[in-house]
């Protein structure tokens, strides 16, 4: 049976997603992060960077989101979620699939957590770092934006939803509190994020999840 350690709105959100629409059987562990669950030792025996999620198949321990979209792609080709190996479109999707994680996820924790670069009780410098980063959020937004405006297609690769979509979903949905500009804002990428928000596998992992409104 394949386990997905989660816990509801990280960034465990995307393989949850990824696994309804596979279709296959899961079990769901919740990994209690406001108890330090994430930290105990028994998680870091999974994942020594105390992070979720963590993707258990069998004998494989998965961690890092990224690699489990990856993997569950691979295992599962019927479904689609990603396009034929050696395609020019399957090229981009590792592109769009790894700036998500490098770029934009990565920029987002330093708006949501500056205080992990710098030294305790930095508050101004706390304040600086996610300024710049939420600027740097911006750019990023503006540019997925423009790969949505410049292909006209539905979906993040064009005409074929992916999982490189739930993806960047997810992460627009972390913006949701900002006071200016939140992706849903943009005028491509809100009705990309209804037209996801739409699926019935992201409507299932939303209720299994219980996130509470607005959800994007």
């Amino acid at each position: 049976m394949t386990t997905l350690h989660y816990y509801p709105g990280n960034a465990s959100f995307t393989p949850h997603v990824l696994l309804h629409e596979i279709g296959a059987p899961f079990e769901l562990q919740l990994v209690d992060r406001p108890q330090g669950a994430h930290k105990s030792p028994a998680y870091l025996a999974l994942n020594p960077n105390g992070l979720i999620p963590v993707l258990v198949d069998g004998d494989l321990v998965l961690y890092e989101t990224a690699a489990l979209c990856l993997h569950l792609c691979d295992t599962h080709p019927a479904a689609g979620l990603a396009p034929a190996l050696g395609s020019t479109e399957r090229a981009h999707f590792y592109k769009w699939l790894v700036w998500l994680t490098n770029t934009l996820q990565a920029t987002l924790l330093h708006y949501f957590y500056p205080e992990r670069l710098l030294d305790e009780g930095n508050v101004a410098g706390a304040a600086q770092v996610r300024a710049h980063a939420q600027a740097k959020v911006h750019a990023c937004l503006a540019q997925i934006d423009a790969q949505l405006a410049a292909h006209g297609g539905p979906w993040m690769l064009g005409e074929h939803y992916s999982a490189v979509d739930p993806y960047a979903f997810m992460l627009c949905r972390w913006t949701r509190g900002f006071g200016e500009r939140p992706a849903r804002s943009y005028p491509h990428i809100g009705p990309f994020l209804q037209r996801v928000l739409a699926r019935p596998a992201v409507q299932r992992t939303i209720a299994a999840e219980q996130l509470p409104e607005p959800l994007v």
